[in-house]
């Protein structure tokens, strides 16, 4: 895929988001990170206090267990919700392309969070875990990524 100048790349997962603009042109592409963003957002296990609570009937011996919040989950999707966000003000006032890459269930949440401005602009979506990917291996994937939107 051919990355124009002054293209938007947000690559982000549910704890660290970089927000890349190609400084190059299309051919010789050339990435600078324009904003970076890191949460601390340790597993359940670290998190949750307790087991889940139990419920007992009031007539006969039948129990129900509650299902335990996933709070890692919940806070990778307002991550990324904060990561659409950002996105947003990023394009404001510019006719930027967009390219975002993700892992599909962040990716999912991206989706319900884009602006129309961003749908308008969006070029591609890569649903690939790539945030601890250097930058130059980022960019030879992309380059080598058919285009699809």
């Amino acid at each position: 895929m051919k990355i124009a100048y002054g293209t938007i790349l947000l690559v982000t997962d549910g704890s660290k988001t970089l927000m890349m603009r190609n400084e190059g042109d299309a051919l010789y592409p050339e990435l600078s990170v324009v904003a970076h963003r890191e949460i601390d957002n340790p597993p359940n296990r670290e998190q949750l206090a307790d087991a889940p609570g139990v419920s007992f009937s009031s007539m006969g011996g039948a129990r129900n267990s509650y299902q335990q919040t996933d709070i890692h989950r919940l806070q990778e999707d307002r991550f990324a919700m904060e990561a659409a966000e950002a996105l947003a003000k990023a394009i404001d006032g510019n006719e930027a392309d967009i390219i975002v890459v993700a892992p599909p269930a962040t990716l999912h949440v991206l989706r319900d969070h884009y602006t129309s401005a961003i749908r308008k602009r969006l070029i591609a979506e890569v649903d690939k875990d790539l945030v601890k990917t250097p930058t130059a291996e980022i960019l030879r994937l992309l380059t080598d990524w058919p285009h699809r939107s």
